[in-house]
């Protein structure tokens, strides 16, 4: 695309003195960049877990024992392999190991359930899956599911591995222990290959080399997104759209090899896969992984590990600031963190801020352009609710919906449509819904926001989560950001529910501080101090908790459906 220093774009001088505007990418593959980092840097820490190190040589090793173990096996360039695995070891070699023999990554969430993973398996052409150990009773179900409708090609090969093999000696003994398999699982284990045989592969003559990739138009990962809409789709990803994504990441915090990142994040998604292993490698940064979110284990291990960089979600941060254990952890290691995936509030913002003296920089992305698209400056002006300015080389407009053709002025809300080098190659075998997407260009993201006069711009909500009450629009951000305002509210969520005389009204769903207590009566006459009257919660329900995706998302898919099914428990104002 062309450099937008030519465009006059608002947020040019907005750009860290660092940071330039239009960046240099290599055009090689991320495998190839991650083979430089480790010939660069063969000593140097790249893993930790439970505090058991690896170093990019001894990574390296096992990404290319594998590749071979791969090739003897019969993957090929282009075979759709998946990784049904938490943050591991295991993971991030596979990754590298399958992109360098050609295959296709596709990552599956390790909670997705058997109608889930068959959907993902049938509609990518899955040929063969990595798994934990813990998840084989699911995955060899949805093989014979395959093999019972004569699609014999699909999941050819199942391998799995334990956390465990990659764990401290003292750990390893404890693990079982801790983490024992189902009788289904242990049953259906002998039905895969041992992932410690493909370690032990070594390059067959036959073989031969893997023909290079064209970056630009081949599929590196096929990625299905987070299914918060309907059934989640494939969107695929070029080997140039990782290293670009990567080399934003990287480059917005002067990641270096110095750089100790805390990955949470599941790199099964798009955001912990670009930011906690790409960016990384690309830079040489080391990396320490923990299998799922637990606030005290991230609290643990940014006081063992002390990392400078940390990512998350705002549930995350939720979390990790109302942990009553807090304050026997140092947590002054951190310079930099990412928050994206949802709407940060302003207040958990400030209070982790404050907490930590790191930026807590918030960003906006979507799995069509691998992950982060804008964030706030790292050094600059951070706006508290914006999600921050472009990254280089990439531009975007608020759209007008009575003029397509023109953008809107400053402060004016329309749809956010982008441009980059890193937007997807489309949705895998659904042409009607990429052309829907993608036009002349512009990849059409559906979220409502506006810019402001300094080029910084702000989500307002959804395009499908916009609130229309007896002809007035709500957008549920603004009321969310009032509800973690109130000092007894952990976590909001606000979605519209029908009503017969408005059309729709605004119900809130809440889960409450520890030691605090509110009634719905409270919280909404405290949302009535704040905001204007249609836009004030007329019903409140009080959770224990609130279904959440993966990376911690909240379902609001999910609340409404509970909603429609009359799983009920509000109070009505």
């Amino acid at each position: 695309m062309g450099k937008n220093t030519d465009a006059g774009v608002p947020w040019a001088d907005r750009y860290d003195p660092e940071v330039p505007l239009n960046l240099d990418y290599p055009r090689v593959p991320v495998h190839q960049l991650f083979s430089k980092t480790v010939a660069d840097y063969p000593g140097k820490p790249a893993l930790s877990f439970f505090g058991q190190s690896l170093t990019y040589g001894q990574l390296g090793d096992y990404a290319h024992r594998l590749a071979a173990g791969l090739k003897n096996t019969g993957i090929e360039p282009g075979d759709r392999v998946a990784l049904l695995l938490p943050n591991c070891p295991q993971y991030v070699m596979c990754f590298y190991a399958l992109l360098s023999v050609g295959a296709v990554v596709v990552p599956l969430n390790p909670l997705n359930t058997e109608t889930e993973l068959l959907h993902i398996v049938r509609d990518g052409g899955v040929r063969a899956a990595i798994g934990l150990d813990l998840l084989a009773g699911r995955l060899e179900a949805v093989r014979d599911r395959c093999r019972e409708a004569g699609e014999r090609k699909l999941l050819e090969h199942t391998f799995y591995t334990s956390l465990r093999e990659f764990m401290p000696p003292l750990l390893k003994i404890l693990y079982p222990l801790k983490q024992k398999l189902s009788p289904e699982a242990k049953q259906r284990l002998g039905d895969g290959g041992k992932f410690a045989h493909l370690l032990s592969g070594t390059p067959s003559p036959s073989a031969g080399e893997v023909p290079a990739p064209d970056v630009r138009r081949d599929t590196a990962v096929l990625i299905y997104t987070g299914g918060t809409t309907g059934k989640p789709k494939g969107v695929m990803l070029s080997h140039y759209a990782l290293v670009v994504n990567a080399t934003h990441c990287a480059a917005w915090v002067r990641m270096s090899r110095e750089d100790r990142l805390l990955a949470v994040l599941p790199v099964f998604h798009g955001f912990g896969m670009s930011v906690c292993m790409n960016a990384t490698v690309v830079t040489g940064a080391s990396v320490i992984l923990l299998p799922r979110y637990s606030p005290e284990e991230v609290l643990k291990a940014c006081h063992c590990h002390q990392p400078t960089l940390f990512a998350g979600v705002p549930t995350m941060y939720v979390g990790l600031i109302n942990h009553p254990k807090l304050k026997r952890y140092n947590l002054s290691s951190l310079r930099g963190c990412f928050s994206g995936a949802a709407a940060l509030a302003p207040e958990v913002k400030k209070r982790f801020e404050e907490l930590t003296g790191a930026r807590l920089l918030e960003g906006y992305g979507l799995t069509e352009a691998v992950t982060a698209k804008s964030v706030n400056p790292y050094r600059g002006v951070n706006k508290t609710g914006s999600i921050g300015i472009p990254f280089p080389d990439t531009v975007m407009r608020i759209l007008n919906p009575a003029e397509p053709g023109n953008s809107l002025p400053p402060g004016e809300v329309g749809e956010l449509i982008l441009q980059s080098p890193d937007i997807m190659l489309g949705y895998y075998n659904r042409p009607e819904e990429t052309a829907a997407a993608i036009r002349d260009g512009w990849l059409y993201t559906g979220d409502l926001g506006y810019m402001d006069e300094d080029g910084y711009f702000y989500i307002v909500d959804r395009k499908k989560d916009l609130i229309i009450t007896g002809g007035f629009n709500v957008y549920p951000r603004e009321v969310e950001d009032v509800l973690y305002s109130h000092p007894a509210v952990r976590e909001a969520c606000v979605i519209g529910v029908p009503d017969h005389f408005r059309g729709e009204m605004v119900k809130a769903f809440v889960t409450l501080k520890e030691g605090q207590s509110a009634t719905p009566e409270d919280i909404i006459s405290f949302c009535g101090r704040h905001l204007m009257p249609y836009k004030v919660p007329r019903q409140v329900e009080i959770r224990p908790d609130l279904p959440k995706t993966a990376i911690g998302k909240v379902l609001k898919r999910a609340l409404r459906e509970m909603e429609a099914t009359g799983d009920k428990q509000a109070t009505k104002a």
